[in-house]
Parts: structure tokens; sequence; C-alpha cells
């Protein structure tokens, strides 16, 4: 196949509308020069002999007005020689010029007939040729020779011969000046046909130069619409594919048509195709193993920027399964890994629609984070709770599903969930060593979310959450203030929390319950026992079962009979990881 590069097309295609260019100017030039010729020979042949012609004709009134002069000068009493003698000299004068004049007429005449390349009636001039020279050598030689006659009789002064010579001679110069009329108005005739020839040719010239030049616009585009067909086809092609990649959809590829430049560039841009197709296979695979937001920030970033660590405001959850080890006693790998993924993929879904991003699984647990540039700084806690809310909200389906799975009626252990959140800066980055590296979060805030998870024992509460989760998330949730915990790590008393569920969605019984609870906290804090304990059983009573409430009842029992210290700021530590 020729190969034609983009360049050559471009360029043939200027040289194909040169060629055109240059055609039609030619063709104009010499159509051009044709009308100017036949103009010459108008302006510098037919218009010169006419006015040869018509000095002639004057020269020859003059001479009759001389000759009429003289008679009269020679007539008069006394003659007027003076006068005689200047018009004499008139009449001597005009005859050489007429036959000059004549001359000149016929020299224009022979070359207007001897030039072959005009249209020119050479007949016709052929005939005035002859009509002039019949005019000047025969009737100019015989009114010279009236007029010699005319001239010796008035010098005898024989004045009745002078008259009738006079009359021959008037006629005869009648005669001469009516053929040189006729020949006049007959060369006037020829100077009109060269000039109407002129004008006929020229608007000639004007249609053909517009219809050459229309031809040559119209194969001019047709030319350079093929050739740029034969362009921005491929390019369009190239265009519309660019944006199906641009809108994610690799599953096209273009077709090449050319083996020019943008043939070239189609064929790469195929192969290119192709390369993120496998990409887009990596991610996929890649993002089964961490979060695709995480693949796609380690693929898109340097290595450098992708190892620098940050510290940033983020929301940690820590999920574990309550009764997990016990219902894996007894149960087969194969099992087990049902149960495992079927677990995860339930509990993960929630973290996933609320923009968390999952760090790890520990075995039966799940740690998620929330936090830029994942997800808005102020948006962190209301994901997280969300999130946790949701798969509270999934277990029951969990639990009639495990049966199922195991292949049993009835699962030998009942199973629930413990969620810890917690808020706060902690550092963000690829943690590890040159073999292996981890994107994930480390820091206070990180322990505390799991010690929360692991307080939930504590009070046999399903979620917990930190003050600062909670001042965050306090608009959106109906929350609970469970009590004021030291965490094995921290020396500082953290509020907790207990999500309930979402705001506005609390029933007259929880809202007694909290009132009832609050209450008994604040006896609690205060020592109060009696009254706290009359208030956890009132908030039992309640709700039947609330483990908060039984957790803080039997406190109360124990620090009743083992008051706490003078200081005691009304907080309790927990030693349980």
């Amino acid at each position: 196949m020729f190969r034609t590069s983009i360049r050559q097309k471009i360029v043939g295609i200027a040289a194909g509308l040169i060629v055109l260019a240059v055609i039609t100017s030619a063709l104009s030039m010499v159509m051009a020069a044709r009308v100017g010729h036949l103009l010459d020979e108008l302006t510098n042949r037919y218009v010169p002999a006419y006015g040869d012609l018509v000095r002639a004709n004057v020269k020859s009134l003059e001479r009759g007005l001389a000759v009429r002069q003289m008679v009269i000068a020679k007539m008069s009493n006394p003659p007027d020689e003076a006068g005689y003698a200047a018009h004499l000299k008139t009449f001597e004068s005009a005859n050489p010029e007429i036959a000059r004049d004549a001359q000149a007429a016929r020299d224009q005449i022979a070359a207007i007939i001897a030039d072959t390349s005009t249209p020119s009636d050479n007949a016709a001039l052929g005939r005035l040729d002859d009509r002039i020279d019949t005019a000047v050598n025969d009737l100019r030689e015989r009114l010279d020779q009236q007029g010699a006659i005319l001239l010796k009789q008035l010098d005898a002064r024989h004045f009745d011969e002078a008259k009738s010579s006079f009359a021959a001679a008037d006629a005869l110069r009648e005669e001469f000046d009516r053929k040189l009329a006729g020949i006049r108005a007959d060369m006037m005739n020829q100077v009109e046909a060269s000039a109407t020839t002129v004008i006929r040719e020229q608007r000639q010239t004007i249609w053909i130069s517009a219809i050459v030049t229309g031809i040559a616009a119209v194969l001019g585009f047709v030319f350079a619409m093929m050739v740029g067909s034969g362009i921005t086809g491929p390019v369009l092609r190239l265009l519309e594919g660019t944006r199906e990649v641009e809108a994610g959809r690799l599953d096209r590829s273009i077709s090449v048509t050319s083996r020019d430049e943008i043939g070239q560039l189609s064929a790469a841009f195929n192969r290119m195709i192709e390369r993120l197709r496998q990409n887009q296979r990596v991610r996929e695979t890649f993002g089964r193993y961490i979060d695709p937001r995480i693949a796609e920030r380690l693929l898109g970033e340097t290595a450098a920027a992708v190892s620098e660590g940050q510290r940033r405001v983020m929301t940690v959850l820590f999920c574990d399964m309550k009764g997990f080890t016990a219902l894996s006693e007894g149960v087969t790998p194969q099992g087990l890994v049902k149960i495992m993924n079927r677990y995860l993929s339930t509990m993960s879904e929630p973290i996933h629609a609320h923009q968390g991003v999952i760090d790890k699984y520990i075995g039966d647990g799940i740690m998620a984070y929330w936090g830029p540039p994942f997800i808005d700084e102020a948006d962190q806690a209301k994901g997280a709770c969300s999130a946790a809310i949701d798969m509270i909200g999934r277990l029951e389906g969990l639990r009639k599903e495990l049966p199922e799975l195991l292949g049993v009626r009835v699962i030998p252990s009942d199973c629930d969930l413990r969620i810890g959140i917690a808020t706060g800066e902690a550092l963000v980055g690829s943690i590890g060593s040159e073999y292996m590296m981890s994107f994930t979060v480390m820091g206070d805030t990180v322990n505390l979310a799991s010690r929360l998870e692991s307080a939930n024992k504590v009070y046999g509460s399903r979620c917990l959450i930190s003050e600062a989760t909670a001042n965050l998330g306090v608009a959106d949730f109906d929350l609970r203030e469970i009590d004021r915990v030291v965490v094995t790590g921290q020396s500082q008393p953290q509020t907790v929390y207990e999500v309930m569920g979402r705001k506005d969605a609390r029933t007259p019984q929880q809202q007694q319950l909290c009132e009832r609870y609050a209450a008994g906290l604040s006896a609690y804090r205060a020592r109060r026992w009696d009254e706290a304990h009359a208030a956890f059983t009132a908030a039992i009573e309640a709700a039947p079962g609330d483990a908060p409430s039984m957790a803080l009842l039997a406190r109360v029992a124990v620090l009743k009979q083992n008051p706490p210290p003078e200081n005691w700021d009304g907080s309790w530590r927990i030693e349980s990881k």
C-alpha cells in the first residue's frame, strides 16, 4: 500500500490548487492578451486610418474654399493680388497634404489586412483601399488639371471662361468630397465593427474566466474535500475514541484506515487502549485487596508522595463479631471461610456505602476509617456512625443466613456485633518496609477506637463512640452518654456515648430510659449510691434487659461496699484491651 504522510497530502492539496490557479491565470492572461491586441489594433490602426481620411476630407474642403476666394480676389475691382497670393499658397499646400493623409490611411488599412491574428474584414478593407486609390489618383488628378486651367484663366483675366472652369472644378471637388465621405462612412463602419469585436471578446474573456475560475474552484473544493476527508475522518474517529476513554469505556478500538501519521496515531491509540484495559484489570484485582480509592492514589502518585505521612483528624471504626469463637468450633475450614466471607461482605457494604475505607480484616474484626482525602472532615463522624447503624441493622439478616451457610437448622451460639468509633488526630500514610508497605492510620485515635470496641464487653452495648465523635455527630444521631472511662494506654478520662439510632427516631420508652439512666449516672458520679441504684433500677424497668443500666447497677453495689478514694472523678478505668 502506498504510504502518504499528512504533510504530503496537505502539500498535494496546495499543489493542486496552485496548478488550477496557474491554469486559470494563464487562460485569463491569454484571453486578456487577445483582447489587448484587438484593442491596440482599434486604437492604433482603425481609429488613425479614419482620422487620416477625415483630415484628407477637411483639406479637400479647405482647397475648394481657397479656389473660391482666389476667384473672388481676381474678380474684385481692383483685384486683390495679396489675398489671391495667400489663397493660392493655401490651395497649393493642401494638395500634397491630401495625398499624404490618403496614403497614411492606406498604410494603416494595409497593416490591418496584413495582421492575420485579428478577425478583420479584409475584403471590405481591400475595397476601401482601392476606392481611396481611385479617389486620390483619378479624381484628384482631374481636379488638379481643372484647377491649373482655372488659374491660367484667372491670371489672363478671362473671367467668363474662368467661371466655366470654376464650375467644372467645383463639380469635380464635390465628387471627390462625396467619394471621400463615402469612404469615411465605410471606414467608420469598420471602426465600429472592430470596437464591437473588442467588446465581444472582452465579455467572452470575462465569462470564460469566470467559468474557468468556477470550475477550478469546484475541482479544488472537491479535491480538497476528498483529501481532507481522508485526514479528518480518522481524526474524528480518534476524537470519538478519546471521548469514549474519557468516559471510562475501554471496550472499543478505532479502525486504522491509513498509513500516515494519523494512522500511526490510531494504531498507537489502540495499543494505549489495550494497555489501559490491562491496567484496569490490574486495578480491579488490586482493588479487591485494598480499597480502590487507595489503589488509585498509590497508582497515581509518585513513590515519594505516597510514602510521606500526614497528621490529620480521622474517625476510626473497629468492629468485632461476638460469639465467633464459639461459632467456629466444629465448623470445617471450608464452612468457616464461607461464614467469614459472608460476614465480612455484609458488614463491609455499609462502610463502602458511607465513604469509609476498610483498612484491614483482623480475623473476624474489621478496621475502617473516614477522613480526608476520601471524605470531608466535617462528614467523617456522620459517615462512621451511619455505617455502624446499618451494620447493626444487617445483623438480623446475617443471623438468618448462618444456618443455611453451615448446613444446620440452628447455629450453636448466637452472634452479635461490638463496634467502637473514635475521632482524633492520627498519622496517615504508607507504613512498612522496603519489602512490604501498607497505607494505614496510626496513633492514639486508633487505639481508642479499639479500646471502645472492647469496652462494649463491659457495658453490654453494641456501639460506643468517643466524645470527639459525639461532638461531630450529635446533630444527626440519638446518643446516650454511657460513662467516663480511662482506657489502657491513656491517662485522661474519656466520655463515651452509645449510638442508639438516628435523630428523631427515639421512642417514648427510649426517652424514659435515657432520662433515668442520665439521672442514675449523675447520682453515681456524686457518690449518691442509693439514688443511683434507684435510678438504674428504674431505667431497667423502662427498658428491661438494658445492659449498660445493669452494668452500672452492679458497679454501684460494689462501690457502695468499697467506696472509691476521695479524689475520684467519677471515671472508670478499663484495663482490658
